[in-house]
């Protein structure tokens, strides 16, 4: 038998081995043959093949921040363009993904120049691509040869483990089948960036200042430091300091949802009342490996200088900025004084977190008061929580959601496990959860319990089949509603009024599907629930299936407005 060249799409595919990739999801193509084939072939990775490619990019976003790394590979031009918004959001919320992909070859472009053609799915600029991609991911590369691909591909590979950001190669057609020499047997390492030694002292030194003066010190952490593998150093820092902590919306479950100084998650009006009054109460912040969105202008506005921030953005000290700082190595520097420190760490204790049926029946829209078994945002996840801690579930699911009234209402949620709340909290995608379930559960190995709007449902549901190809037991609650509730809350929350002369904008009035025809068709088992008795009947058959996904439709009132929302929607009005 004759031997198979070790090709340029081997070597990718090898120092992806290399790094924990054991899945890639992919749409297929002419151009990127060279590459599908040898994925196919390749021992010790799988081909997970999507429907689309916004299903394939975001489920390779949620298997890059639970994996460390993802990748998907898809057809030049109207493949790319289309994983395009799926891909900033990765680059935005700081999640590692190799886009690959494989462009016109050299015979074509000779082509080209003799005949003036444009070959399909190009725009007539064969740069296009790369150009675009280049805005959102940390490097971007075509390669027009084998010659230097192994160095090259290692640099962009070093990039995304460096940077945690996505990165993009393509190849000419006949590029991937090329052969190549083997990478060695060592994984590749994130570049070590280190810090001015004179910037960082100083840094250190007035952050000091402001924390040994404050009375009531707060960490505020974000998923930088999960990205970057410093949850550990936050735990230190934590425990030799005895400084209250709580996290952004897109940072919850940084750490295990424990201990006496977690006062929950913070998400500005959406927080119970403990939470935003002791965020209120605090005169220093110390903001580590957050990302900053104006989901949190309340405190930018009131407490920047307040502030120590470090993330891979930025470290400053109140009005300070400092270049040339890292954010691991001014946490090692911050936790050598915590040590050194005779007066720490402090003995506080937070609040105590909400008991149950807290905080979801104070949140719950009082409408529905006197109607308990009508399922409301607040209800389903008072009833589905205790669910899922009753049944010691807790350990074994990631909560997948983008954006809609469920994610603010689910940053409530305490008692998770670290590493097990994913959403698109910071690009605010709506649609990425459903996509996101795939790769989320292969990249934990845990099972993907997502709970998506009726309307971001919609854009993306052909995601589901995907989930049912692989086997995936990922569960898709639908909150149905039949409008674009989040949309309504910024645009005008008077439509949640009761009464028939409170209506809804037209343009947030989605089309009425049948879910359970729909999950039959693609594979899907089905549940309707319309009451809690029926979702607390549900629960427990769901919990039971294996080797197929679960689509649940969680019928709730098209006017419920959850408290969390109502709050965050009253505060962006103008005054």
């Amino acid at each position: 038998m004759k031997n198979t060249p070790f090709t340029v799409a081997d070597y990718l595919l090898t120092r992806l081995k290399q790094l924990g990739v054991t899945d890639i999801f992919q749409i297929p193509g002419d151009y990127v043959k060279h590459f599908t084939q040898a994925l196919e072939n390749f021992d010790g990775i799988k081909t997970i093949g999507a429907i689309n490619e916004l299903d394939a990019a975001y489920a390779a976003d949620a298997y890059g921040r639970t994996r460390g790394l993802g990748a998907v590979s898809l057809q030049y031009g109207v493949s790319t363009f289309s994983a395009l918004n799926a891909i900033a959001g990765a680059y935005v919320e700081f999640s590692p993904v190799v886009v690959i992909s494989a462009c016109p070859g050299a015979d074509m472009r000779n082509q080209t120049d003799m005949y003036g053609m444009v070959f399909h799915h190009s725009t007539g600029d064969l740069h296009a691509d790369q150009n675009v991609f280049s805005n959102v991911t940390v490097a971007a590369e075509t390669l027009s040869t084998s010659a230097g691909a192994a160095e090259k591909i290692d640099n962009l590979l070093i990039a995304a483990i460096t940077h945690k950001r996505p990165v993009y190669i393509a190849c000419y057609k006949e590029v991937w089948g090329e052969p190549c020499p083997k990478p060695s047997i060592k994984p590749l390492q994130p570049t070590m960036i280190k810090s001015d030694p004179l910037a960082l002292e100083n840094a250190v030194a007035l952050a000091w200042t402001q924390i040994v003066a404050a009375k009531n010190p707060l960490i505020l952490a974000g998923v930088e430091l999960l990205r970057h593998g410093l949850a550990d150093l936050l735990q230190k820092i934590i425990a030799e300091s005895g400084f209250l902590y709580t996290t952004t919306t897109l940072g919850k479950t940084v750490l295990d949802e424990k201990g006496k100084t977690f006062i929950g998650t913070y998400s500005d009006q959406a927080s119970y009342t403990s939470v935003i009054n002791t965020v209120a109460e605090s005169d220093c912040i110390l903001s580590l490996g957050t990302i900053l969105t104006d989901d949190y202008l309340w405190l930018m506005e009131n407490k920047y200088p307040q502030m120590i921030q470090a993330s891979t953005g930025q470290l400053r000290v109140g009005y300070f900025k400092y270049d040339a700082v890292t954010m691991k190595d001014f946490m090692e520097a911050l936790l050598a004084r915590f040590i050194k420190a005779k007066n720490y760490p402090l003995s506080v204790t937070a609040p105590a977190l909400p008991v149950y049926p807290e905080p979801w029946v104070s949140n719950s829209d009082p409408q529905w008061n006197l109607q308990p078994e009508v399922i409301t945002y607040n209800r389903f996840f008072q009833h589905s929580m205790k669910f899922l801690h009753d049944s010691k579930m807790l350990d074994d699911i990631v909560m997948v959601l983008g954006v809609s009234s469920s994610l603010y209402v689910a940053t409530n949620a305490t008692g998770m496990k670290q590493g097990s709340f994913i959403g698109s909290a910071a690009w605010q995608c709506i649609g990425f959860e459903t996509g996101a379930a795939s790769g989320a559960q292969l990249g934990s190995g845990k099972r993907a319990w997502t709970i998506a709007g009726d309307g971001g449902f919609m854009m993306v549901c052909q995601s589901l089949s995907t989930l049912a190809r692989n086997n995936l037991n990922a569960v898709i609650f639908v909150m149905s509603n039949g409008v674009y509730a989040i949309e309504q809350v910024y645009v005008d929350m008077d439509a949640f009024k009761p009464g028939p002369q409170h209506t809804f904008d037209s343009f947030d009035i989605l089309p009425q599907w049948d879910y359970m025809a729909l999950a039959k068709a693609f594979g899907a088992q089905g549940f309707r629930v319309a009451t809690v008795s029926e979702l607390n009947a549900a629960l427990p058959k769901i919990k039971k299936i294996a080797n197929q996904p679960v689509l649940v439709e969680v019928v709730i009132p098209q006017k419920d407005l959850p408290q969390q929302m109502a709050r965050l929607g009253n505060e962006i009005l103008p005054v």
